[in-house]
């Protein structure tokens, strides 16, 4: 029998509740299956008349998915008003996502999407990680691939693959952030995962330049020259057939895309936004360099919107099904 994803509900102020229930009415009959874990009365309003069904196992998913949103019920102990985080739900959140890590580490489920949070709130109850990623790395003591080690987060929209070297850093401190060591750690993590989750035999990277023009051989900065260029060697004499670095702003059009199946960036943005041009409403954050599966929508908890019921669900349904195909593949 094919086991279930957990996806951990998010923060429950924002959008999250929302789109799990419109997530659940396409997938309901084509799956893939999934168990929320969350609070099962905050599902239960979150319109668009989903039904909601208490469950205990996992192993019980399959005979309620097609009739009811399945949820393991850890009750929230503060009333929510969408759309105005507090730190007084952040027990909850932490517990639910570390149920979801739980029960992929135990085999009960073959991944983990989460839906998502909103650090401020967490931070302001003693929350000690940058994000998702950082804390997921602790919870599974994240495993080394040939040498590496993750997490490495991956953003995905069409046919574009993008990982980062630095994650949630500031421009400021991206440069001195940089070394070889670590991108030669994002680089093997990336080869790696592409060929063990995507199904890709022998991935040709794109490693990104820092600065513009790619430095300008040292004109515009020396970090291509000092730290990107050495990594790159490196990486080449470890067996990863990559090139650069390669000047960003003619990474992403059509004719370069074909010449990669992954990119190594820099910074966030540097991956996001074109992640986010490509598909806005459908691209997909994967974890990489973790013992389990692990996808979330590509966007945050839209506190903006959050009880409108206008929220679109389509990046979390693009996190649910890759996530499955990435279970398959690994045999989750």
């Amino acid at each position: 029998m094919v086991k279930p994803l957990a996806l951990s509900a998010g923060d429950p102020a924002g959008v999250g509740a929302e789109i799990i229930a419109k997530a659940w009415a396409t997938l309901r009959h084509e799956g893939p299956s999934f168990v929320v874990v969350g609070d099962a009365q905050l599902l239960a309003s979150a319109g668009g008349g989903v039904k909601v069904r208490v469950v205990t196992r996992p192993q019980d998913v399959a005979a309620v998915f097609p009739d009811a949103l399945p949820v393991i019920d850890i009750p929230l102990l503060s009333p929510v008003v969408a759309g105005q985080p507090s730190p007084a739900y952040a027990p909850q959140v932490i517990r639910w996502i570390e149920t979801g890590v739980g029960l992929a580490l135990s085999g009960a489920v073959s991944g983990l999407v989460t839906a998502p949070i909103a650090k401020a709130p967490l931070y302001e109850a003693g929350f000690k990680f940058p994000g998702h990623t950082e804390f997921l790395a602790e919870l599974t003591a994240a495993e080394r691939f040939e040498g590496a080690r993750g997490p490495v987060m991956m953003l995905a929209a069409a046919d574009l693959r993008a990982t980062l070297v630095t994650i949630h850093t500031s421009i400021a401190k991206v440069p001195a952030a940089l070394d070889v060591e670590s991108i030669v750690n994002s680089g093997l993590v990336t080869a790696q995962a592409l060929r063990r989750d995507f199904g890709i035999a022998q991935p040709r990277l794109a490693i990104a330049a820092l600065n513009p023009h790619a430095g300008e051989g040292g004109a515009l900065g020396r970090e291509e020259i000092e730290i990107i260029a050495p990594a790159v060697r490196a990486l080449q004499d470890l067996g990863v057939d990559c090139f650069g670095p390669a000047p960003a702003d003619t990474l992403f059009h059509p004719e370069a895309r074909v010449r990669y199946d992954g990119v190594l960036c820099m910074y966030h943005d540097q991956a996001l936004i074109p992640v986010k041009m490509l598909d806005f409403w459908g691209g997909v954050n994967i974890t990489l360099g973790l013992p389990i599966v692990r996808t979330s929508p590509d966007h945050g908890t839209g506190f903006d919107i959050a009880g409108r019921g206008i929220a679109r669900p389509d990046s979390l349904i693009a996190a649910i099904k890759l996530a499955a195909d990435i279970a398959a593949r690994r045999g989750a």
